[in-house]
């Protein structure tokens, strides 16, 4: 019996455009859970680029890394400066 290789799987790789991270968002807050919200944040970031992230919300690296990783908890201001650095906006619509 012969042995496969894996290698680790990093979504950040697929979040190419401004389409891709904003679909992969929205699924996320489609499936409700904070948790996954805050991973989802923190792999757009990865993608992105952690240092200019940083850079265009005022919040250190560091900051950013404890906030948006799945055990993070960030202040909703902190997700507000994320988005907008991301050039995302929150939008509602009523459940339907």
């Amino acid at each position: 019996m012969t042995k496969e290789k894996l290698t680790k799987w990093d979504s950040a790789e697929l979040l190419k455009t401004e389409a891709d991270i904003s679909n992969y968002l929205e699924a996320c807050f489609e499936d409700g859970d904070p948790q996954l919200i805050t991973h989802a944040l923190g792999v757009i970031a990865k993608a992105r680029g952690m240092t200019q992230l940083a850079k265009d919300t005022g919040i250190s690296r560091e900051g950013l890394y404890k906030a948006l990783t799945d055990n993070g908890n960030p202040e909703f201001s902190t997700v507000l400066k994320v988005f907008k650095a991301l050039g995302l906006r929150l939008s509602l619509r009523p459940i339907t």
